[in-house]
C-alpha cells in the first residue's frame, strides 16, 4: 500500500471519526447485524465503491465466484440506497450508495465476504457537486 493510500485512508477514517490507524480490521463475525438506520440530511453520506474485476478470467468464471460467495444476494444490502451502478468497460463496476455513516462497516464487510476474489476494491466517500458545478458554468456564461 502507498503511503498516499495510507494517508487517504486516515483522511477518509478521520473523516467518519474513526480511529486514526491504517491497521487492518480486526477479525469480526462473519453475521454483522444491519442497522435499521434509514439515511437522513443528517447521517446519510455517499459511498462509491470500485470492483475492479480480475481480467485474468472470464466473466463466467466470476460470476459464478460471486454467486457462490453469496455477493448478488447480499449486496446491496436492504435500506442501503443505490445511487448508481455503472460498468466502466475494461475496468469493472462503479457503485454509488447512499446510508447512514453508521452503516458503513456492515457495507465494507459484505464486500470484504462476498466480492473479493473476483474484485479488487476501492472505496471513497463522495458529495454530489453537480448543482454546484453546474451553478458555476452558468454564472460563467
Amino acid at each position: 500500500m502507498t503511503m498516499k493510500r495510507v494517508g487517504h485512508l486516515l483522511l477518509a477514517g478521520t473523516m467518519l471519526g474513526l480511529p486514526g490507524t491504517a491497521a487492518a480490521q480486526s477479525a469480526a463475525p462473519t453475521n454483522v447485524p444491519s442497522s435499521t438506520a434509514a439515511p437522513t440530511a443528517d447521517n446519510a453520506v455517499l459511498l462509491t465503491i470500485f470492483l475492479k474485476h480480475d481480467e485474468s478470467r472470464p466473466l463466467g468464471e466470476l460470476n459464478a465466484q460471486l454467486t457462490k460467495q453469496g455477493f448478488f444476494k447480499a449486496f446491496p444490502p436492504a435500506g442501503v440506497e443505490v445511487v448508481s451502478w455503472n460498468v466502466l468497460m475494461g475496468i469493472g463496476q462503479v457503485v454509488t450508495l447512499r446510508l447512514p455513516a453508521s452503516r458503513v462497516r456492515e457495507v465494507n464487510r459484505i464486500i470484504e465476504d462476498t466480492a473479493w476474489g473476483a474484485f479488487r476494491t476501492e472505496f471513497y466517500l463522495t458529495y454530489d457537486y453537480k448543482s454546484v458545478a453546474l451553478d458555476l458554468h452558468d454564472k460563467a456564461k
